[in-house]
């Protein structure tokens, strides 16, 4: 599993834009900037749709004001069911990155097995603070929890 103090892996994530997907490398993506990431286990799931991508755009403005450059979502979905759900519930303040095949999950060691469930493999529930594209925080969400991957956990760390 990834840790504080580490560089984020190379891997291709798919931002929802409004002219549709756009490939872009995780390299690429988090380089210069401060990127408050948080990761969801499926875009309209109840917790992630009724509280953690909420809570995000609820505190956009504080967030950036303490120094985030940008707020990114992941989830094993794809462009377009991200780019709707944003577009449902989310804001410009929040950019969707798709980790369709679950990559990027499985890069930085923080996948999960939702097949019992009828999701097959996703990403676990977390939240990061990415500077520059090294790790200088990380919350990882016990199973079934929702505390530490909040927007307001990762605004006093900031």
């Amino acid at each position: 599993m990834i840790n504080k103090g580490d560089k984020i892996p190379e891997v291709n994530l798919v931002k929802a834009t409004e002219n549709g997907p756009e490939q872009v490398s995780s390299s690429d993506y988090f380089a210069g900037k401060k990127v408050a990431l948080f990761s969801v286990p499926g875009a309209y799931t109840p917790t992630c749709s009724a509280k953690h991508l909420p809570g995000y755009v609820e505190k956009a403005a504080e967030l950036k004001a303490k120094g985030v450059d940008e707020i990114a979502c992941t989830a094993v979905n794809d462009a377009f069911v991200l780019g709707a759900w944003n577009k449902d519930a989310g804001s410009e303040d929040v950019t969707m990155l798709a980790d369709g095949n679950g990559d990027f999950a499985k890069a930085v060691g923080l996948e999960m097995d939702g097949s019992g469930f009828g999701l097959g493999t996703r990403g676990q529930r977390f939240s990061m603070i990415v500077n520059n594209g090294v790790v200088e925080e990380l919350n990882v969400e016990a199973p079934g929890d929702f505390k530490v991957s909040a927007a307001d956990y990762m605004l006093d760390q900031l």
